[in-house]
């Protein structure tokens, strides 16, 4: 089973239940200044951390005055328009006071779809994370409609694990993990510490949310634990109403643990290896015993670029003698990987107007 002891690279989901009163729609202040502190405990252990939170739409509509009931999409746009900044300024207002910068990503299910943005936001929170930075991600839902409609943040946050390789998932609940039926309605449900495959069964026995504020059941959380156990990322239930829920949940908590399958590394390599290639890019000798070592593959060593592919389009890999040595995403278009193949990365902004990546196929971006 995953501990916290042996993660990398975590995701904490937050949901509007935990962090804004209902009632008041006031931000519950010492909650996240416990939660913080949670955070600074990881992060001085060198574990990279990412904040997915709800609670723009019931900070704002607090702020607002709009009713407790279900809101029109335009009241709820208007709502997180106003509760974003004062939600990103609260944790920035958390988290400094332990050396923590704090930075706002905004992004819709829609960043993970499209290979493009998936790159571009890929980019973004590696970098961030790189840094130091705790990104505070959160659904556009200014812009968003579906996701407002259904409430899917649980898996955003498991798009966001598998986006940046996150090993472990962290979703706080008003539940202390998942049971055989609703625990508030049925005496006799069953906890399950573990579960290893999410059966047809598993699924049945999945209700509706209990929260007022909160949109996603536990139907949303089994499918990002479908997501995330898929990418190699185990993800847990826990209570976190309690302060300092990730504290407690390494002191033994209770909670749900869905066992991942595989690793990050080896799930996103094998759905890179899965898709079918839009190119080809024909590579020298050097390059071909660079990649046997691991390493990227620089234009320097491209020989020839076949195909019409856009950047982060999958690509075969070929040697001089026309065998696939592996399959990768472009950094590149076609167009601009045929200007850059055979030179160094000195003469990139000069042949394409600006300076663009080393390499035109990052190893984390390749399958052998």
């Amino acid at each position: 089973m995953a501990t916290l002891s042996n993660a990398r690279r975590v995701v904490i989901k937050i949901g509007s239940a935990l962090l804004v009163d209902r009632q008041t729609g006031a931000l519950k202040d010492n909650w996240l200044t416990a939660l913080a502190a949670d955070v600074a405990m990881l992060k001085a252990r060198g574990i990279d951390v990412i904040l997915v939170s709800s609670g723009s739409i019931a900070l704002g509509r607090g702020v607002l005055g709009l009713p407790l009931t279900e809101l029109l999409l335009e009241q709820s746009q208007a709502a997180a328009a106003v509760g974003q900044i004062r939600l990103a300024r609260a944790y920035e207002a958390a988290l400094e006071p332990h050396g923590i910068t704090t930075a706002q990503v905004l992004v819709t299910l829609e960043d993970s779809a499209n290979r493009r943005r998936y790159l571009n936001s890929r980019a973004t929170l590696g970098q961030l994370l790189k840094l130091g930075v705790v990104p505070i991600v959160n659904e556009n839902d200014t812009v968003a409609t579906d996701e407002i409609r259904y409430g899917d943040n649980d898996r955003l946050a498991a798009q966001i694990a598998l986006t940046t390789g996150a090993d472990q998932l962290i979703l706080l609940s008003d539940v202390d993990g998942f049971y055989t039926a609703n625990p508030m309605s049925d005496p006799d449900a069953r906890h399950f510490d573990v579960i290893d495959e999410i059966t047809p069964e598993i699924e049945d026995m999945a209700g509706e949310g209990v929260s007022g504020l909160s949109k996603g059941g536990m139907i949303t959380k089994l499918l990002a634990a479908k997501t995330a156990t898929a990418g190699g990322c185990a993800m847990v239930i826990t209570e976190g109403s309690i302060e300092r829920p990730i504290e407690a949940l390494e002191q033994g908590a209770r909670a749900t643990w869905f066992t991942a399958q595989g690793t990050p590394q080896l799930a996103r390599k094998r759905w890179i290896g899965s898709m079918k290639p839009q190119g080809a890019i024909l590579i020298d000798d050097g390059a071909a015993k660079a990649l046997d070592r691991g390493k990227s593959l620089l234009p320097a060593g491209v020989v020839e670029v076949d195909g019409d592919f856009g950047r982060g389009d999958p690509v075969s890999i070929l040697d001089q003698k026309g065998h696939k040595l592996g399959q990768g995403l472009s950094s590149y278009t076609a167009p601009e990987a045929a200007k850059i193949k055979g030179r160094h990365s000195s003469e990139f902004e000069e042949l394409l107007g600006y300076s663009g990546r080393a390499a035109l196929i990052h190893r984390d971006d390749m399958a052998h």
